[in-house]
């Protein structure tokens, strides 16, 4: 595949989602389609395409993120489609409650597998293509409770595995070091949506961070403003 040294290259990059049908993943899809990138996402369901305003169109196609093997092929076509990739958003994952006495090794697996796995298998072939051609920006979601044991009280399984997200940025950013590629953790507190919402009603829900806001962060951290950031944990917490 070509090599390429500068973003600039590319009249239009393109981004690869993942979760996105997820309501994250949703406005991320929507808020780089409104800046004319070229995006490709990930769901569980039937091939699609979802447009915005602008009649622009996102390509998004069922893909086992479990399955290494279908994972790389996936990142390989979409490649081969449009030869570099210059961002990543991998929104993809679950949620499970659990105190320890609650919380088996199989609920840990379970969210390992989701939450992790389900980041791994994607995230190491776009980091190798990003490192070959010397450019690139991936963007993995952590959560407060992987970030401190303080905020993970009643939530061991899940915890557990969204703090391996942080050592992995970590570890990919000390191989990328000297070069044009970084990992970033976005971190959201509680994000504004219908299933928060329902699930917590009596909460103030100005105090959350909108889906879109936070779709907002993440691509004013792909443009050249924020080029010189490196190892990037990023709250957006709001005032959750």
């Amino acid at each position: 595949m070509p090599a390429y040294a500068n973003p600039s290259d590319d009249t239009r990059k393109t981004v690869l989602v993942t979760g996105a049908s997820g309501n994250l993943g949703q406005a991320v899809v929507k808020k780089f389609l409104a800046e004319q990138w070229n995006v490709c996402g990930t769901t569980h369901g039937t091939t699609s395409r979802a447009g915005n305003q602008r009649d622009k169109q996102a390509v998004l196609t069922p893909v086992d993120l479990l399955d290494e093997n279908q994972t790389g092929e996936y990142v390989r076509s979409v490649i081969e489609q449009h030869h570099r990739i210059s961002a990543a958003v991998l929104t993809a994952g679950g949620f499970a409650a659990g105190k320890m006495a609650d919380t088996t090794t199989n609920d840990i697996l379970q969210q390992y597998q989701l939450n992790f796995i389900t980041a791994y298998n994607i995230a190491r072939p776009l980091f190798l293509h990003m490192l070959q051609q010397n450019y690139g920006r991936i963007f993995l979601v952590g959560s407060k409770p992987g970030l401190a044991a303080a905020n993970g009280k009643g939530l061991i399984a899940y915890s557990l595995a969204k703090s391996l997200i942080f050592r992995l940025a970590e570890l990919m950013n000390q191989e990328a070091k000297d070069q044009n590629v970084v990992v970033s953790v976005i971190v959201p507190g509680t994000i504004d949506t219908p299933q928060n919402r329902q699930a917590m009603p009596d909460a103030d829900f100005s105090k959350w961070a909108s889906p879109e806001a936070i779709a907002d962060i993440i691509y004013v951290h792909c443009t050249d403003s924020l080029g010189i950031l490196r190892e990037p944990v990023v709250k957006v917490y709001h005032n959750s």
